[in-house]
């Protein structure tokens, strides 16, 4: 009878509260552009009942409203609620900073053998001003003057001496200024990480109830600022194949005061920052400007009245207040047998949408908390191009490769610095727009010397027009010459102008090329489309008329 009692108060009697500090390591990152959420994972070893599992020393700007749990193991484990706690100490230990200060420390040290071996040269330099001087002094009476073969070797010896110190100061000179480079290089990354904080940090504690004795695998992942990345691409033309291959690139920094060693890396194109709702309109009101003293007695009148609905407004406050609701349950006793299962979370919410884009980057990565930019591959893509030409010779005369591609990837590519190859040979860097899939976009591809374009004045004549003389012409000619100097043929166009005239005293007459052929737009500008085949060369002549009256005078003549 007093046995079974006893089993009945152990049974009713909650079980004991304990707390354990694990072990974590980062395992998983979701990069954003102005954030990042990092996953840390530990395993915890449960003998029943509640306990605190206790993830120390992370960072302490974290982001205490975007912690969450889920955890996976033996224990049946349902996992209550999790906390952050700020801590405060002399010094927080940063794996980092103490490599950098080591850094620093060698790179001082370089510097000071240079020091070292400049003041050996100094030395060696006023050795040689008296060995010099004394070679030129006149002779004493007890020491004979050097003979020729005497005086030339010396000579020689002093001029190869101060040849190799001179060297020698050159290098120094340049050791010297490549080593102040990397320490100031060093000393921005280590005042970065010193000023991130270092003297606090935070320490998150996730309350669990397990049902049995078990393990549990926790993940915790934490949102922190000083994370971003953005995006590269490596355009890589393919003149002969008329295709570009696209290389996706993302250039991740980060400055969190966490290491990330290889681990598992997301990108991702959703802007947090900018909240989960369009903002609101307020109303645009309009009104007649009072002077100060009416206002005031306005204010005056309503005094009373919105004093009580203010304390209308505070009794209503009480009234809400006295109504709380709260509530708890415990996990049903399970079965004793060992079965892995997802641990119960005590409120969850799955949130899902398609307004952005992730990218998983295939293997683990490791980006050190130092800013400096980590290259991590996205995607490549070959895509089919459309190679066209686009000159403007009388701005410049070259042409410019102007690839027309259609984005045929299942990938978003979001606007980016590019750098440009044609044919393996690098020659230009560039930006790329937003693009989605399926969308067209254009891709400038710097200039190509394979185009010879040619743009000349063939003549400018001035006439009198008239019958009494009263007015003139000016008529200018201009030649351009495009000539396909590849083996393959091109589309080239050619974009030139006529002048506007924006006052009626002034009359623009095209004469070349008909304007049947090419007509100008409402600026003014000329375009041809041209088929070049391989080695073939195309004239066009652009001729135009300006008439005017001898007492207008005219701006903008060439």
């Amino acid at each position: 009878m007093k046995l079974r009692r006893l089993f009945v108060l152990l049974a009713v009697l909650p079980f004991a509260l304990h707390a354990a500090s694990v072990e974590s390591r980062i395992t998983a990152v979701t990069v954003y552009p102005d954030r990042a959420v990092v996953t840390r994972t530990a395993t915890a070893e449960l003998t029943g009942g509640n306990a605190e599992i206790v993830f120390a020393n992370l960072p302490e700007a974290l982001n205490d409203q975007s912690l969450q749990v889920s955890g996976r193991g033996t224990a049946q484990a349902t996992i209550l609620d999790v906390s952050a706690k700020q801590t405060y100490v002399d010094f927080t230990p940063n794996a980092r900073v103490k490599e950098l200060e080591d850094q620093l420390k060698a790179l001082q040290q370089q510097v000071r053998g240079l020091d070292d071996r400049g003041g050996v040269l100094d030395a060696q330099t006023t050795m040689l001003a008296r060995m010099e001087g004394a070679l030129f002094a006149p002779p004493a009476k007890d020491v004979p003057r050097a003979d020729l073969n005497q005086f030339t070797a010396a000579l020689t010896y002093l001029t190869e001496q101060k040849s190799k110190i001179s060297a020698e100061r050159t290098s120094l000179d340049a050791q010297r200024e490549e080593l102040q480079t990397k320490i100031a290089t060093v000393q921005s990354q280590l005042n970065e990480l010193r000023g991130a904080g270092g003297r606090g940090y935070k320490t998150v504690t996730v309350r669990v109830a397990a049902a049995q004795a078990g393990n549990l695998e926790v993940a915790l992942s934490y949102a922190v600022p000083g994370a971003s990345w953005s995006p590269s691409y490596d355009a890589r033309v393919l003149s002969t194949e008329r295709a570009v291959a696209l290389g996706y690139f993302g250039i991740v920094r980060q400055n969190t005061g966490e290491e990330w060693k290889d681990v598992a890396l997301t990108l991702s194109t959703a802007r947090p920052g900018l909240g989960g709702a369009a903002p609101a309109i307020s109303p645009w009101q309009l009104d007649v400007f009072l002077p100060v003293a009416y206002q005031r007695t306005q204010t005056d009148k309503f005094a009373v009245s919105d004093g009580a609905a203010r304390a209308k407004a505070r009794e209503d406050m009480v009234q809400l207040e006295k109504f709380a609701v709260t509530g708890s349950a415990m996990p049903t006793a399970m079965a004793p047998e060992l079965v892995e299962r997802d641990a119960d979370v005590a409120q969850a919410t799955l949130e899902s949408g398609a307004t952005s884009a992730s990218f998983k980057i295939a293997t683990t990565a490791s980006v050190p908390s130092d800013n400096s930019p980590q290259k991590v591959p996205i995607t490549t893509a070959k895509l089919a191009a459309n190679l066209e030409y686009l000159t403007v010779p009388k701005r410049v005369a070259t042409a410019y490769l102007t690839a027309k591609v259609v984005n045929s990837s299942d990938f978003p590519l979001l606007a980016g610095a590019m750098n440009v190859f044609l044919d393996g040979t690098f020659v230009a860097t560039s930006k790329l727009r937003t693009v989605m899939p399926g969308e067209k976009f254009d891709l400038a591809l710097g200039a190509d010397e394979g185009i010879s374009v040619k743009h000349k004045r063939v003549q400018k004549f001035t006439e009198d027009t008239g019958l009494t003389n009263s007015g003139k012409r000016v008529t200018y000619e201009y030649l351009i010459t495009i000539q396909n100097n590849k083996k393959t043929a091109e589309r080239v166009i050619v974009v030139d102008q006529v002048p506007l005239s924006r006052n009626e005293k002034v009359v623009v007459k095209q004469l070349a090329p008909d304007a049947k052929d090419v007509k100008p737009t409402d600026e003014g500008a000329l375009k041809w489309t041209l088929d070049l085949k391989p080695g073939e060369k195309r004239e066009l002549t652009v001729k135009f008329a300006i008439e005017y009256a001898n007492d207008v005078n005219v701006t903008g003549l060439e």
